[in-house]
């Protein structure tokens, strides 16, 4: 599992962003696949979740996730809840010691975010429709609810995929640009005419920075070209494989 150093700041709260490494899971979801909305046995899969709750000390029960559907909602978690009961939402943040707040990803950005002096944390799902919807804005919104401060709140992006791997389409910056011009700086010519290779990345960056958020750091980690150590929906696509699987990050406060 990997760690961004800002996070680990205070004694307060543990994270992780879990690599594809340590499960139980084979063929295209070897070995860690976390995401029951992928079409792995759910029986690995329960095993893969309890076995990456172990790498940080803490029991399955306590991992608590959403039904992520690339939505700006942000819910707050005043406990741990099992799978089926998860709400549709995108982001979710929490006081409580002891709930681990779970983000499943394969190319969209997983964040984490903390204010240790008010232990509040927070989590979010953001991809480049999530985050341009605000999703990042409405998980810092949540933190705040809750009693944090944005300087104070410490934000650490994870693994995803990469500025020189995303590739998209002619038509794909006119949205980002519209919502603001100085968007333009996330994308680069790519080597296909028309098409473009976008930060998302920084972009999540520049998001947060904008919601004034105090600290942001950013994985310098690639979900695309790193194979081994993560799973890729853009990969897939581009192989024509049927599915693929989920990665877990997670943050806890401690009790």
């Amino acid at each position: 599992m990997i760690t961004l150093s800002a996070l680990d700041g205070t004694e307060s709260v543990h994270h992780a962003f879990f690599t594809r490494e340590g499960g139980v899971s084979e063929g295209v979801y070897a070995s860690l696949n976390c995401g029951f909305g992928s079409r792995d046995d759910p029986a690995r899969v329960a095993e893969n979740r309890a076995r990456a709750m172990g790498m940080i000390g803490m029991p399955v029960s306590a991992l608590t996730t959403v039904h992520q559907e690339h939505t700006a909602r942000a819910v707050i978690a005043d406990r741990a809840w099992s799978h089926g009961e998860a709400p549709v939402a995108d982001a979710m943040a929490t006081a409580v010691p002891g709930v681990v707040l779970g983000i499943l990803t394969a190319d969209c950005a997983p964040v984490l975010l903390a204010d240790g002096e008010a232990r509040v944390i927070g989590a979010a799902h953001a991809g480049w429709r999530g985050a341009s919807g605000g999703i990042l804005e409405a998980v810092v919104d949540a933190m705040e609810s809750l009693g944090a401060r944005r300087s104070r709140i410490v934000a650490a992006v994870g693994p995803c995929i990469a500025w020189e791997s995303y590739e998209v389409g002619p038509e794909f910056p006119a949205p980002l640009l519209s919502e603001n011009p100085d968007n333009a700086a996330f994308f680069v010519p790519a080597r296909r005419e028309g098409h473009f290779l976008f930060d998302l990345p920084g972009y999540a960056a520049r998001r947060l920075g904008r919601a004034e958020v105090g600290t942001v750091v950013r994985s310098s980690h690639d979900t695309l070209a790193e194979e081994d150590r993560f799973f890729s929906y853009r990969r897939t696509t581009l192989r024509g494989e049927a599915d693929y699987g989920r990665g877990l990050s997670a943050i806890v406060l401690a009790p």
